[in-house]
Formats: C-alpha cells, sequence, structure tokens
C-alpha cells in the first residue's frame, strides 16, 4: 500500500495548501502509528487509574485539542506536528472509548458498534462531498478535517474492538492482539496479490492497528492476574514515547516519509504552488524582430 497507488486522479479541488498535510505511506508510517496506538492505550489507562477517569478526560481532551489546533494551522507536513496530532487522537479515543464503558457502563458490544457507525458516516459524507478517501488528497481545509474526523472514528473503534475481544469475549490480550495480527495481514496480502483496492486497504489496515497496539500495550502493562506480563502502563507508556521520539526524529531528518516533489527547498516563487511553465518560444516573423 504504497503512496503512488493511494492516489485518484480526476477530482479536481481548489488547493489551499502548498503541499501535502499528510506522510508517504512507508514502513515507517506503519510502525510508528501502531507505536502510537499502544502508547495510547497505555497512557490513557495509566492517567485514567493511577488519578481519575475524569481528571484524565479533561487533561486528554485539552492535549488533544491543542495537537490538532497546531496541525490545522502548519501549511504542509510536518513529522513533528503529525504525529503528535496522532499520538494525542490516540489517548483521547482510548479515552473516549473507555469512557463510554468505565463511566457511562455500556457494553463494549454497543460502544463497538457505534464507533463503527460513526465511522461509517464519516466514510459517506467525506466520499459524497470530496469524491474520494485518499489520504494523499489531503490539500484543503474541508479535506483535512474529513481525515481527522476518520482518524477519531478509527481510534475510538479500534479501542472498543479490543476491549470486546480481550474481555467480553475472553480472549485476552495476547490472543487479542494476535489475532489482530493475523487480521492486519489480509488487506496487505490481498493488496499485494489480490489488486485489492488501495484506499480500502489502507483503512482496512488503519483500523486493525489501534486494536493490535492496544492489544499487546495491555499485556505488557497489566499484572498477571490479568494474564498480562507486569512491566505496569505508566513503564509502558514511557518507553514506547521513547521509541516514538526516535522514530520521529529520524524522519524529521532524512525526510523518508515526505513526497520526493517536497523533499527538497522549493525554487524560487513556487512557495504558494507548483513550480510555474516555462513560457513556450513561438517562431517569429521578420516584421516582428524588425519591430524588437
Amino acid at each position: 500500500m504504497a503512496s503512488p497507488q493511494l492516489r485518484r486522479t480526476g477530482v479536481s479541488v481548489p488547493s489551499r495548501y502548498a503541499r501535502s498535510k499528510v506522510p508517504q505511506i512507508t514502513v515507517y508510517f506503519w510502525i510508528i502509528k501502531i507505536l502510537t496506538t499502544a502508547m495510547g492505550e497505555a497512557l490513557a489507562d495509566f492517567m485514567a487509574f493511577r488519578y481519575s477517569p475524569v481528571l484524565a478526560g479533561g487533561v486528554g481532551t485539552v492535549a488533544f485539542v491543542a495537537a490538532l489546533v497546531l496541525q490545522f494551522r502548519v501549511r504542509r507536513y510536518m513529522a513533528w506536528v503529525y504525529w503528535l496530532a496522532v499520538a494525542m487522537v490516540a489517548v483521547f479515543g482510548t479515552l473516549c472509548a473507555d469512557g463510554m464503558h468505565i463511566v457511562l457502563h455500556i457494553p463494549y458490544t454497543i460502544s463497538t458498534t457505534f464507533f463503527a457507525t460513526c465511522l461509517a458516516v464519516v466514510f459517506v459524507v467525506w466520499y459524497r462531498v470530496e469524491g474520494t478517501l485518499s489520504i494523499h488528497s489531503i490539500n484543503t481545509p474541508r479535506r483535512e478535517f474529513f481525515y481527522w474526523a476518520t482518524v477519531i472514528a478509527t481510534f475510538a473503534l479500534g479501542t472498543a474492538l479490543g476491549d470486546l475481544t480481550a474481555t467480553t469475549l475472553g480472549l485476552g490480550f495476547l490472543a487479542s492482539g494476535i489475532m489482530f495480527t493475523v487480521l492486519i495481514l489480509i488487506p496487505a496480502v490481498a493488496y499485494w496479490k489480490l489488486r485489492m483496492n488501495s484506499i480500502f486497504a489502507f483503512w482496512f489496515a488503519y483500523v486493525l492497528t489501534r486494536p493490535l497496539g492496544a492489544s499487546y500495550a495491555d499485556w505488557l502493562g497489566v499484572g498477571a492476574v490479568h494474564g498480562g506480563v507486569g512491566l505496569g502502563r505508566g513503564l509502558v507508556a514511557l518507553i514506547l514515547s521513547i521509541v516514538i521520539v526516535g522514530f520521529v526524529a529520524y524522519l524529521a531528518v532524512t525526510r523518508k516519509d515526505v513526497e520526493p516533489r517536497e523533499a527538497g527547498p522549493a525554487p524560487a516563487g513556487t512557495e504558494g504552488g507548483p513550480c510555474p511553465t516555462p513560457p513556450v518560444r513561438t517562431p517569429q516573423t521578420a516584421p516582428d524582430r524588425q519591430s524588437q
């Protein structure tokens, strides 16, 4: 599911951004995405159980809003800003899904169905308005809004789904993690071997990264009585955060996840848009040359 295959042509909209607001889809994208899902799960649970769900929800919401405001203010993809927003969405999505269950006592079956419906609605509206669900069409504020609404819905859905399989269905965290590891291979193999639609394959895999990372984070963090390793949620969140910072720093320096036309400094006169087409010289008549 590489970046060039995720584009869809034929949809023309006025561009407000000079450059893309999302990274290229590389192996680094999937690694950091899974790490952020695991970190968000561990950090949100640590704050909720160490302090209180209400306090955790308040802090998480403020951090989430601040990160998204920063992301919307930049005019192109910036690794630090983008992945900070993803990390805060991971925390916020976990708090939303867990809050419905812990505070409102809503079963995971209902919350999973609710968030799946929300995601479907966002997809339908996004496609009807913009004509594409490709993440590489994120070149206007409206499309960016749809993109982040989708990301938030996938995080909340993935959290509820992972808890559903681990607790309600009784699989446990490790077995759930292994199951989602197998499931995420389906869109990868289907895209590679069966020519599955690249956009569908991308979002299929994107949704599954959440319960995949969260299941392993819970398994590492909870005690043996709950079938876990017992490292503690706080320690797991700290270790994952350090690893994420390392990967993002690498991408910020190497720019391996930036489209080739964006990798270097923009030529003079192109900051506001694409490089202007050079004038075409046409043959001139003799009288024209004499008049110059």
